[in-house]
């Protein structure tokens, strides 16, 4: 099994984990830890059939979820309200055209009532709004109702043109039986067990579970990934939003200066917490150096190594160290 990498998600995922209230991160995961017993009712009323694996409810504290899978296949999210009618037409039409795609693509509905802040990342205007996130990306997007006709004419198109970049679609396509259904991966229980416990908000728990897939297979590129993602967010549970004016007004201080980088990352500006570090190796010397040259490749693993900005950041990085 072809695991998605935890790395080309960052952007998105650290959004929705917290960038527009860190002093709200731990709240979220204990309420996370609390819905984990009772599954979100589904918008747009219940489904005629019985459950698919191709319809997902999703909330904030299960987003990374869909970032994740639409490393493989194209995910569709249903940003809706159980109080809008228009949405409780279009819902019936997607889940129709999910269950009938057989895992070609996803469809992942979020009840802005209940996860808002998805809503907000997304700039959602009105309700429903569908988005096609693919690659951990948002490639397309629409608002409002639209005809069963038409909305098949637009996922075909959203198909055609990834069919060749995500794997998974042809997989689910050749795969795809009688029923509809086409037979599912095994799951790695070592990383399911983390991915569970970062869900839960138990990130010593996903932090010890991935150390220790490490520990066996030290090359193993997706659970480095991923631990350096669930280290990250550790950290910014305990981050203070005023981190960045501690920090400009303390530039000798080491503490602030990685606290402030910190938070820039997890706000989304991303530039700003490397050329902070970058500024710092520049004022400071040996075991400071270190210790800061150290966060910053820290903050680059949570990026594709193709990331312009991360590229950008090593050549800066270079030049002050040498």
């Amino acid at each position: 099994m072809t695991r998605p990498d935890p790395r080309k998600s960052a952007a998105l995922s650290a959004a929705l984990s917290g960038a527009v209230d860190l002093g709200a991160l731990k709240a979220r995961a204990d309420a996370a830890r609390q819905r984990a017993a009772t599954p979100p009712p589904a918008a747009g009323g219940p489904a005629a059939e019985g459950p698919s694996p191709w319809v997902l409810d999703v909330t904030e504290a299960t987003f990374q979820s869909v970032v994740e899978r639409s490393l493989e296949v194209p995910v569709v999210v249903e940003l809706t309200a159980s109080w809008s009618p228009e949405a409780g037409q279009l819902s019936p039409i997607l889940e129709k055209a999910a269950r009938a795609a057989g895992g070609a693509w996803l469809l992942a509905r979020v009840d802005l009532d209940v996860s808002p802040r998805v809503g907000q990342v997304f700039g959602v205007q009105s309700v429903p709004t569908v988005v096609a996130v693919a690659a951990g990306q948002p490639v397309d997007a629409f608002a409002g109702p639209l005809p069963e006709a038409e909305f098949t004419k637009w996922i075909n198109r959203l198909l055609d043109a990834l069919r060749d970049r995500l794997p998974g679609i042809r997989a689910a396509e050749a795969n795809r039986g009688a029923a509809g259904e086409p037979v599912a991966e095994p799951e790695d229980e070592r990383f399911t067990a983390a991915e569970d416990a970062f869900e839960r908000g138990d990130f010593a728990a996903a932090e010890a579970a991935y150390e220790a897939i490490l520990a066996t297979e030290p090359g193993n590129a997706d659970a480095k990934a991923a631990l350096a993602q669930v280290r990250f967010t550790a950290r910014a549970e305990s981050l203070s939003p005023d981190a960045v004016a501690k920090a400009d007004a303390n530039p000798d201080d080491l503490d602030a200066q990685l606290a402030a980088a910190d938070v820039e990352l997890a706000t989304q500006d991303v530039e700003a917490a490397f050329k902070r570090l970058i500024d710092t190796v520049r004022r400071v010397y040996g075991d400071d150096r270190d210790r800061v040259r150290e966060h910053l490749v820290g903050l680059f693993e949570l990026f594709p190594a193709d990331d312009q900005r991360v590229s950008a950041a090593r050549r800066s990085l270079a030049s002050a160290l040498y």
